[in-house]
This record gives C-alpha cells, structure tokens and sequence, in this order.
C-alpha cells in the first residue's frame, strides 16, 4: 500500500482544515458553516481509518437547484478514483448517495443546509463523503454487500491524493455546471447510476427507478403513477 501524505494540496478557491482527531469532518463543517465560514472550505480527517471529508459550499441557487451538490460531488469522486484506481475497479453511484464499487456498497455521501425551504437559497450548504479504505471484517464473506477500497485493488491508492483529486475534479463540475446547468452532469451522472429501472424502496416508497427529472429529482413508477422524489428529500437539518 502508497505511503500517504499528510497535507493536501487544493486548488485555488478551494481551501482544507484539518479535524480534530476523532471528529467527524461532516458535522464538523456544518458546524463551521453555522458558525460563519467562506465557501470552498474543505475539511477532512487525516487521521481516520476512513477515507472522511466534507465540503462547505455557498449557493447562490434555491436550495432546490442547489442540491444537485450532491451527485455532483458523487460524480467528482468517481472520476477522480478512476483516476487513480486500477481500470477494472467499477464504480456505480447510487440516487441517495451510495457509493458502490464492484457491485458492491462502499461509502455515501451526505447533504445538509440550514433550511429545507426548496424555494429558499440556503446560507451554506454542506456534502459529506465517507469511504472505507480497509474491509469491516476480519470475514468479508459474512458482508458480501459491503466492501473498502483496499479490498477492491485499490492498496496503492494515496487517501491523501484522492482527496486532492476529488477536489479537482468537484471544482471542474461546479464550474461546468454554474456555466451549463445540468444537462452534461444529468448524462453522466446516469451512465453510472446503480438500479436505474429496477424495483427500489427508497425514502418509504416502492417502485421502478425510471430515471431523474432536471433538478435530479428521482422519478419512480409505481403501477400508473410515477411520482418525482425531491433531492431535498435527502437533506439534512442541523438543530
């Protein structure tokens, strides 16, 4: 396995804060950000057996608009593992935030705002990612369902460098997107989509995952009925 590094480099308008040992950098960065912060800050935990970092964001769309951060965030993961994964490590994303590798659950992603308001443009703006480098289990038979990056061929991946890439490659999608909206983030995301029309529960409801509206809501058919599943369903609130 890659000897990691300990401080990451990120790109302008990007910048990292280190946790605590033993904090999480997701709630840590939702703290930060009620607390009053720049947007484009990057926290992470250097120290933990996951692979743990957040990002601090702050929107100037309506919280409904705006949520598309989190596949967008997704998708910035998956090119940069792909970047410095083995060619036959498969990644495929899932609509609530999984991360599956090899067919496999490996990680999620997570969404919170101060409001869950979708009309409301949120002060800040918060996604979360947290992926396993090492198995859960001494038996990873027991788990077939659930993997880690270094049980899939990826021991000689840095956590460090893949944090820096996921940034990279995030900052490109954000700026794609402010300048082109959705629909090239819509495509790609979709190529990677784990379930798409299959049967799924998802949020409490049953149905066939028929594919996404333009704000990424899912759309689900259940007999005659197809009903669009916010985004916003996802969000996190923080007291």
């Amino acid at each position: 396995m890659t000897e990691t590094r300990a401080d990451p480099v990120f790109p302008p308008l990007l910048t990292g804060l280190a946790v605590a040992p033993g904090a999480d950098p997701f709630e840590t960065a939702i703290q930060t950000a009620q607390s009053g912060c720049d947007g484009g800050l990057i926290l992470y935990a250097p120290d933990a057996a996951d692979l743990q970092m957040a990002i601090v964001l702050a929107p100037e769309v309506t919280l409904s608009k705006a949520a598309v951060m989190l596949p967008l965030c997704a998708l910035g993961f998956h090119n940069a593992l792909g970047a410095l994964a083995p060619p036959e490590v498969a990644v495929q994303l899932t609509w609530a935030g999984g991360i599956r590798i090899n067919d496999a659950e490996c990680g999620k992603l997570r969404i919170a705002a101060p409001t869950a308001d979708p009309v409301a443009v949120p002060d800040w703006l918060v996604i979360g990612v947290q992926v396993p480098l090492w198995p859960q289990s001494d038996n990873p038979g027991d788990t077939p369902d659930q993997t880690s990056l270094y049980a899939e061929g990826c021991g000689d991946v840095d956590p460090v460098e893949l944090l820096e890439f996921w940034a990279r490659h995030t900052l490109v999608l954000i700026n794609h997107w402010a300048e082109d909206g959705t629909r090239t983030l819509h495509r790609d995301w979709s190529e990677l989509a784990y379930a798409m029309g299959q049967e799924m529960t998802i949020v409490g409801q049953s149905g066939t995952f028929l594919g996404l509206d333009e704000d990424f809501g899912l759309l689900l058919k259940s007999g005659d009925t197809t009903t669009v599943i916010p985004l916003t369903t996802l969000l996190e609130t923080p007291a």
